[in-house]
């Protein structure tokens, strides 16, 4: 176990790491893209451009990262404050796509913005590689996940699980984590391959506290 704001921490077998590490952008951006391609496709393709911008806008402070022999092969990303994993402002989206491109693309990205509550974390999603799934990957993420918002004092995890995801959804249930409603959007069928999204929360109790682990 190393340094405990940013080092990697062992969990016998991957090893936890508490920001993106430098040089590892594009393999993220990839991971990102493979697990959450179907829904931003609309705002950031063609894949090849959408994963350049991503890993071109990463900010390594908002995301957890699992590694197996030095390469990443699961992330999770969170929002505190204005800061979430995934950057870039309306000047990085109209710089990559152009005017005429760029302008309807914000309008689909400001569709899947999500600001945090006081007090509260907001994750973004976890994306793990298809040769690491069932592992248990996700679910040391989603520990150190909690003990980020513990540390920051965060009262509850929110996240957003769409309607084609069962298999997350299920993973956050085990977690703790407890559906709050969720909204019907038909009209984003065609467009982003989902009808419903629901908002999942998930109290922060001391015991997350990487100190009380």
């Amino acid at each position: 176990m190393t340094d405990h704001e940013n080092g990697p921490v062992a969990h016998g077998g991957p090893v936890v790491c508490r920001r993106i590490p430098e040089g590892t952008e594009e393999r993220v951006a990839e991971l990102y893209w493979d697990a959450f391609g179907r829904k931003l496709g609309p705002a950031l393709n063609p894949p090849g451009t959408a994963r350049g911008f991503i890993a071109a806008h990463l900010h390594h402070d908002r995301g957890i990262a699992a590694l197996v022999d030095g390469e990443v092969v699961g992330v999770a990303g969170y929002q505190l404050g204005e800061r979430a994993l995934t950057g870039g402002g309306t000047r990085d989206v109209l710089a990559t796509y152009g005017s005429f491109r760029g302008l309807p693309r914000l309008l689909l990205l400001a569709l899947l913005a999500r600001t945090p509550a006081a007090h509260e974390l907001v994750m973004d999603g976890i994306a793990v590689s298809p040769e690491c799934r069932g592992r248990g990957i996700g679910s040391l993420l989603l520990t150190e996940v909690a003990a980020v918002a513990a540390d920051h004092g965060c009262r509850r995890i929110r996240l957003d699980v769409i309607d084609v995801n069962p298999r997350a959804r299920a993973l956050y249930e085990r977690h703790g984590f407890t559906a709050a409603r969720t909204e019907h959007t038909p009209y984003l069928r065609g467009l982003m391959g989902f009808s419903a999204v629901t908002t999942m929360y998930r109290p922060v109790t001391a015991a997350d506290s990487r100190e009380e682990r």
